[in-house]
């Protein structure tokens, strides 16, 4: 799978508008506003590109769970549980 972003890539100014409530807490509990935005973007993207992925894949995915339901795994035969 191809890296989310480039860590590296440089750091770039931006202006967002937050409640101004909610803001004034985050800085009051000493929270990195630049750090937690970046995370609850990755966050973001990477729940968004497992859902492309899933959606993409859902055919291949269903032929496989209903290949296993009529035929079982390779395992069956060698569990001991």
């Amino acid at each position: 799978m191809p890296a989310l972003f480039d860590p590296a890539a440089a750091k770039r100014p931006t202006n967002v508008s937050i409640n101004s409530d909610l803001l004034a807490k985050a800085r009051a509990a000493g929270l990195n506003l630049s750090a937690t935005l970046e995370q609850a973007l990755i966050d973001q993207l990477r729940k968004r590109q497992r859902g492309k992925w899933l959606a993409e894949n859902r055919g291949a995915i269903e032929a496989y769970n209903d290949k296993v339901e009529r035929t079982g795994v390779f395992s069956d035969d060698l569990r001991s549980f």
